[in-house]
């Protein structure tokens, strides 16, 4: 056990430790207050949850269908598609932008099929979303997909033995059980969209105020102004932190009201 308990005291301080210095740093700073609402942080952060806040609804929309898909499913099929899913986690977000960037830019091949060499969404707020949603949905989809299949067929089935839809089911009884692990990857999945730089850069670019998000603006903000580079910081460590324990409260709300159902 005291084993445990070193390796859990190393675990907590190494991950503690830059988020403390970073804090630290920004509220010694006599710049501040002025970098925080500077026009440039102003922008970078209301495109950051602007196009977060319109991924995170395009994932719901399109990735719980298909974790529910998957949840219900075995085999070599099922197996291909996860693996396809899952590819954004590792592929380093450098080379999904590119990628992205060889489908849906100019001459790319999404433009070839189309027949117009024109066609292109690269470098515009359009492909800082899909940018987000590409490297993002993976969290959602996985976690989802996992809630889902913790609830036993056996119950849907006997719900629509009883009259109810498929459909009625699936909102009235699968997804408020499996809504705590759904929560939890929804919240992992739009911290990732809204921390999300590699693809971003290499796909949209970072031109300010349509596709430059706060991580770009970090990055422009340490060649220029390393102070307005620490409160961006800051800015996102505490967005992310409050998504965080706000879909994490959710979650825990929405299992006690399961347990004392």
């Amino acid at each position: 056990m005291r084993v445990t308990s070193w390796t859990t005291i190393v675990y907590i301080v190494f991950i503690g430790l830059p988020i403390f210095a970073l804090l630290a740093r920004a509220l010694g700073s006599q710049h501040l207050i002025n970098n925080l609402f500077s026009d440039l942080t102003f922008q970078a952060l209301r495109l950051s949850f602007i196009t977060s806040s319109i991924s995170i609804l395009v994932i719901i929309l399109f990735a719980t269908p298909t974790a529910y898909y998957l949840s219900r499913r075995n085999g070599k099929i099922k197996r291909v598609i996860e693996i396809l899913i899952d590819l954004p986690i590792v592929l380093p977000p450098v080379v999904a932008g590119v990628g992205m960037l060889m489908a849906f830019g100019r001459n790319g091949l999404l433009s070839s099929l189309l027949g117009n060499p024109e066609y292109s969404v690269s470098f515009t707020t359009l492909a800082v979303i899909l940018a987000q949603i590409f490297v993002a949905a993976p969290f959602y989809t996985k976690s989802a997909s996992t809630g889902f299949t913790q609830i036993p067929k056996e119950l849907e089935d006997i719900s629509q033995t009883l009259g109810m839809t498929p459909i009625k089911t699936f909102f009235k009884i699968t997804l408020p059980i499996a809504s705590p692990t759904i929560l939890g990857g929804l919240a992992l999945s739009w911290a990732r969209a809204l921390s999300e730089f590699g693809a971003t850069l290499m796909f949209a670019g970072n031109f300010i105020g349509k596709t430059q998000t706060m991580p770009l603006a970090i990055l422009s903000a340490m060649e220029t102004d390393f102070d307005s580079a620490i409160a961006l910081s800051t800015i996102l460590l505490v967005a992310s932190t409050i998504i965080l324990v706000i879909l994490t409260i959710l979650g825990q709300r929405s299992q006690s009201v399961e347990v004392r159902e």
